[in-house]
């Protein structure tokens, strides 16, 4: 039997609507992230959470059901899943193969769901605001995991000049995705022992962990008293890990996945309130800031940076 679209307030036939798609989605913090940045833009759009298997997408699609919708944020298992309910998929989506965004544009029957991914976005700004700059002598940088979220950080640090980076993972099968689109990125990918980067950690400049939560604080115990390189940890419950905070001990920079929850959903709200990723919103860097006091970052002074366009990607341009 179809699901019935979730009840956010009683306003909800009069008012515009989003929601993040995923199970679990219980923790999830992007409604408070987006219901301060729409309020503090003056849109009426009401942001919940909506639980969605892979098997409940399609009905999430529903003309009936999309109507008054004006974007879904992506997260797993649905991130590869949502790409057959979609009619077109920007540049990025097609050559990462992951949509976390999904928006509409038309009207009537000419509507249009698009995919695009703004995780990129998210760890190229978080791993910037850390002080990572583009690179112009391929800085030595890691990736540790090779999973989906491991293509976005590959395609960040191709934005920020790599054109060299190791992955640690525990089997080369596991890496078999980030190749192929290492290929597409020309960029070179050395395939490491995971086990190895206990002895390797201190070579780099920048590393991002895309591990499980947890996974990455065996390696704490190894590190050691002199760092000055950057640990992105995408994980951000609990936090400080184990392994940030040996990280930061030793002297390095660390920083979360809050960073790139906050950054990506900066797109996010550019695109399910129409604008394009080019655009600099109203007040942009003041809604920032209320998004960064509404899950305890920071605050900023200085706008994030644009990464729409593959134009920044050697071939796939």
């Amino acid at each position: 039997m179809m699901a019935s679209a979730p009840k956010i307030d009683d306003s909800m036939n009069t008012r515009k609507k989003a929601f993040v798609l995923g199970d679990p989605i219980e923790h999830s913090l992007s409604p408070s992230l987006h219901q301060v940045a729409y309020e503090h833009l003056g849109y009426e759009i009401d942001y919940g959470r909506w639980k969605t298997s892979i098997e409940e997408l399609p009905e999430r699609f529903l003309p009936a059901l999309t109507e008054n919708v004006v974007g879904y944020s992506v997260t797993m298992p649905l991130k590869n899943a949502v790409i057959e309910n979609l009619h077109e998929l920007t540049d990025f989506a097609k050559v990462l193969d992951v949509v976390n965004t999904v928006y509409w544009r038309g009207e009537g029957s000419s509507r249009r769901a698009i995919g695009h991914n703004t995780d990129v976005s998210g760890i190229v700004n978080a791993l910037h605001h850390a002080g990572v700059r583009v690179s112009t002598d391929d800085s030595p940088r890691a990736i540790l995991g090779g999973g989906g979220t491991a293509t976005s950080a590959l395609m960040a640090l191709s934005f920020l000049g790599s054109t060299e980076v190791d992955l640690y993972v525990r089997s080369v099968e596991r890496a078999a995705t980030v190749l192929r689109l290492a290929e597409k990125l020309e960029i070179r990918l050395n395939i490491c022992r995971f086990e190895d980067f206990a002895s390797q950690y201190s070579v780099y400049e920048a590393v991002i962990s895309t591990l499980p939560a947890g996974v990455a604080d065996q390696f704490a115990p190894t590190l050691g008293s002199s760092l000055n390189g950057v640990l992105f940890d995408v994980s951000y419950d609990p936090w400080p890990s184990t392994i940030a905070s040996r990280w930061e001990d030793a002297g390095g920079v660390i920083v979360s996945g809050l960073d790139m929850l906050l950054y990506q959903a900066i797109d996010q709200i550019k695109l399910f309130t129409g604008h394009a990723l080019e655009e600099t919103l109203p007040e942009q860097l003041q809604m920032m800031n209320a998004m960064c006091s509404a899950i305890g970052l920071l605050p900023r002074n200085k706008l994030p940076l644009n990464v729409y366009s593959m134009e920044h990607f050697g071939s796939c341009g």
